[in-house]
């Protein structure tokens, strides 16, 4: 037996052993990222849906998910969904004319990577100090407003416009989004190949029949993808929306937060199933992103 088993490891290439060697060291390279995963990502989630079946005494209950239908709840939903859904058309509409521009306009081929750094920055700048950014420029007092008011004449509030409203908080949240759909898109744009247009044109298409017929089939899955992508973005997004408008817009992440740490309406529990009705939400709009995604892939290859 000790015979065959010394036969059997010297059988064993060198070289094989030190593969398997350095692939399990290589292993410790991406341990931070999985411990991150689990420890602020896996375990919160799993927390947070145990919780949405659970009453306060830790008993099985489906209570939680039948409050969501209460009026007031649902009508939060509602509002989140119409600024979200809101934010992603003007931010993917937007955002694409800018990205198109830079990677197939005529513009100078400087302007591109100034505003991709600045798209990089922008778009994970959010949370309070976006809020306070947007305060002291479209506040009441704010820097544009005064300007508006004395050099133009023309009152932003005196036609209707607040900040503190649904419209204010889908302009503030238009801060990230378009940045976003820039970095997202621009690889995308930059994956169309020259050959297909100038096919497209050689055969007697127009630049519009290029786009409508050739350009947008097969960016479009790329397109939806990115819009579920930015709406999943601002249905989760929270502290600049509190800190902007605390309770006079009642979202989803602000009910909440009510719920969780409130005086008023504490009640733990349902926040819980309000936090597993975001992450549904969420989660099928990142799935969704991720499918698009990949068959958007196999075509710009």
């Amino acid at each position: 037996m000790s015979a065959i088993s010394e036969a059997s490891t010297s059988s064993i290439p060198p070289a094989a052993t030190q593969e398997r060697k350095r692939l399990s060291l290589d292993w410790l390279g991406v341990m931070p990222f999985f411990l991150f995963a689990v420890m602020f990502l896996v375990l919160p989630t799993i927390y947070l849906v145990a919780g949405a079946f659970q009453d306060a005494q830790g008993n099985l209950t489906f209570a939680n998910l039948v409050n969501l239908f209460q009026p007031s709840i649902i009508d939060a939903y509602v509002i989140s969904i119409k600024i979200s859904l809101t934010s992603a058309l003007l931010g993917a509409f937007i955002g694409f004319s800018i990205a198109a521009a830079i990677t197939l306009g005529g513009l100078p081929s400087w302007i591109r990577a100034p505003m991709m750094t600045f798209s990089g920055v922008a778009s994970n700048f959010a949370g309070v100090p976006l809020a306070y950014a947007f305060l002291f420029t479209l506040g009441r007092t704010g820097l544009v407003t005064y300007l508006l008011v004395n050099v133009f004449g023309f009152n932003l509030y005196a036609h209707g416009f607040n900040l503190l409203s649904f419209w204010g908080l889908t302009i503030t949240y238009l801060y990230f989004q378009i940045p976003l759909m820039v970095l997202i898109i621009t690889p995308a744009l930059d994956g169309l190949k020259r050959e297909w247009k100038e096919a497209a044109l050689i055969l007697g298409a127009t630049g519009p029949q290029y786009w409508r017929m050739v350009a947008f089939p097969i960016l479009w899955p790329a397109l939806l993808g990115t819009i579920l992508l930015l709406f999943a973005n601002s249905f989760g997004a929270i502290a600049t929306a509190y800190a902007l408008t605390g309770s006079s817009l009642s979202i989803v992440p602000i009910v909440l937060y009510a719920q969780i740490r409130g005086d008023v309406l504490q009640d733990p529990q349902l926040g819980y199933a309000l936090a597993f009705g975001m992450i549904v939400i969420t989660g099928i709009s990142n799935g969704i992103y991720i499918w698009m995604r990949a068959r958007s892939e196999r075509w710009l290859k």
